[in-house]
């Protein structure tokens, strides 16, 4: 058996309830005793186990979401071994050592790159008025236009609709009533929609009290959008991407809305039918971490297959300039009823204090 194979630990050892939880959902169901505490019933865990436990719950556990951004406040590595730091609540204190010392790493309060929590220069001219229209400028330029095809479909969700029956009824908000949405604004009303139906229902914070309708809408003719979503060839650092400013604008919550609404209107005045952009639940929807670095450097910019890395962490969107359905850029072509009869989460732990 190579040492990487190898049992050190089981999901037993552990005294706090969180990381007992954890690691029997991702350990080995193996017969046997376990090494350290001589359970027959844990799940066994290999070296790799236990560093990716450590990963879930004490770096993914310890991330903060900044204005813009986000980090992990602890880290760990293998040059730390016998040099952790970190002050843990009573409980979690023989499991912290029990980990370090079976994985042979350092857990560590990390001091993040600052362009983890916003500082990246792009972004930063995006929130000075003064110096936005110039970054706006530069998105038209380098990020790509694509076609969405006549014939293709998507979804839009209503919570309850006056007329549900009424196809005018899935179609944008007049302009009057614009404005409360991520890219829309006043006199520039937006039809949101999406291909993956589970966003819809994010993107709405539908519940299983509401009354829930989705059309299925097809497109009629090629449409041009600004596709916001496209990762950029860049040579630049984290520090200077308008790659990763657009990336943390659109996980940013609502005080990133008039940004957005100026690129829309942007994108409209030359001549784009809609955007493209990434949904603000698509790390909800694929599990997928925030802002993940290796020693430092963003996966998202130096990822060895980034493209697919991208894509998989990013769920689509489109917003639709003006009134789709009533200027026949798009038909109603079905409506359903949609009921919820099971929700389910996904999570992991983390610590309380460090």
């Amino acid at each position: 058996m190579s040492y990487q194979a190898e049992v050190l630990l089981c999901s037993h050892c552990f005294k706090d309830e969180g990381l007992r939880i954890d690691a029997a959902k991702h350990g080995l169901e193996q017969l046997g005793d376990c090494p350290n505490c001589q359970s027959p019933d844990g799940q066994k865990l290999t070296r790799d186990h236990i560093k990716s436990l450590a990963w879930r719950f004490f770096v993914s556990g310890t991330t903060i979401r900044c204005e813009y951004g986000a980090a992990p406040m602890i880290q760990f590595n293998e040059h730390r071994y016998g040099q952790g730091d970190i002050v843990s609540s009573a409980w979690l204190e023989n499991d912290i050592r029990l980990i370090q010392e079976a994985a042979k790493i350092g857990l560590f309060h990390y001091g993040p790159r600052l362009w983890m929590v916003g500082e990246v220069e792009p972004l930063k001219a995006l929130q000075d008025p003064k110096t936005r229209p110039q970054i706006i400028e530069r998105i038209l330029e380098e990020y790509s236009e694509e076609t969405l095809s006549v014939g293709s479909k998507f979804y839009r969700l209503r919570i309850s609709p006056e007329y549900p029956a009424e196809p005018s009824q899935y179609d944008s908000p007049p302009a009057a009533f614009a404005g409360r949405g991520r890219l829309d604004s006043p006199g520039l009303s937006v039809m949101y929609g999406s291909q993956d139906l589970d966003v819809c229902i994010h993107e709405c914070r539908a519940s299983t009290e509401d009354d829930i309708y989705v059309a299925t809408l097809k497109v009629q003719r090629d449409l041009r959008l600004l596709d916001l979503t496209y990762p950029l060839e860049e040579a630049e650092t984290e520090f200077e991407s308008l790659d990763m400013a657009i990336h943390m604008l659109f996980l940013a919550r609502s005080h990133s809305y008039d940004i957005a609404r100026d690129i829309a209107l942007a994108a409209k005045a030359a001549g784009f039918d809609g955007v493209i952009y990434p949904s603000f639940f698509s790390l909800i929807r694929t599990g997928a971490h925030p802002f993940e670095t290796a020693y430092g450097l963003s996966l998202r910019l130096f990822h060895p297959e980034r493209r697919q890395y991208v894509e998989a962490s990013t769920i689509r969107n489109f917003a639709l300039f003006g009134r789709p359905v009533e200027s026949g850029l798009v038909s109603v072509e079905c409506i359903n009823r949609l009921i919820l009869t099971q929700v389910s989460y996904r999570g992991h732990f983390g610590p309380v204090k460090y």
